[in-house]
């Protein structure tokens, strides 16, 4: 799940790097901006993401922290840190590099990442009428009437895809818990 995080928020500024304007959304995925708190233990993670929007791919690094009070996010580009984020359960504070199109919103950086890595109940609490939130098969899908919008599905290696139809981009995330790695 936290990887799906990351790479959402890679996708999306993956997106926007791309020459191609990111057409308007199929529709409006709904705003998740869950509390830190909500998280049910620290992150810290180091990310490589796979973006793909239409015929373009690109490479990200994302480097996330969580905690009970803070969100802080890092997603750079070919070594140059293209937004740095902090969301403390009220306030979304952003850092853009002056090259990052204005397409990739934080806001989304900020809802892919808590779908990806928030608890399922977190989320469900969020959700608007007519949107449900469904886990199967270690993945989870955003659902209205019935139809996915936004998907995350684990792959070989520990990996995870995220998905958004809505806005027609895929993430492959691949994690390194920084936690782990300096025990």
């Amino acid at each position: 799940m936290h990887r799906l995080i990351l790479t959402l928020l890679l996708s999306v500024l993956l997106a926007a790097c791309a020459s191609t304007r990111m057409p308007a959304p199929l529709v409006q995925l709904p705003t998740l901006q869950l509390a830190p708190s909500a998280l049910a233990e620290p992150l810290q993670l180091q990310q490589r993401l796979q973006f793909r929007f239409g015929s373009h791919e690109r490479e990200l690094d994302a480097l996330l922290e969580a905690d009970g009070e803070q969100v802080r996010l890092a997603v750079q580009a070919m070594g140059q840190t293209g937004v740095r984020m902090v969301w403390d359960g009220h306030t979304l504070e952003q850092t853009r590099a002056p090259w990052l199109p204005p397409q990739v919103r934080g806001e989304r950086v900020l809802d892919d990442l808590q779908f990806a890595l928030w608890p399922a109940d977190a989320i469900r609490a969020k959700l608007p009428a007519g949107w449900s939130l469904v886990e199967a098969d270690g993945g989870r899908r955003l659902e209205q009437g019935g139809k996915a919008w936004l998907v995350l599905e684990p792959l070989d290696g520990g990996r995870l895809r995220l998905r958004n139809l809505a806005e027609g981009y895929e993430l492959v995330i691949e994690s390194l818990d920084m936690g782990q790695a300096r025990q």
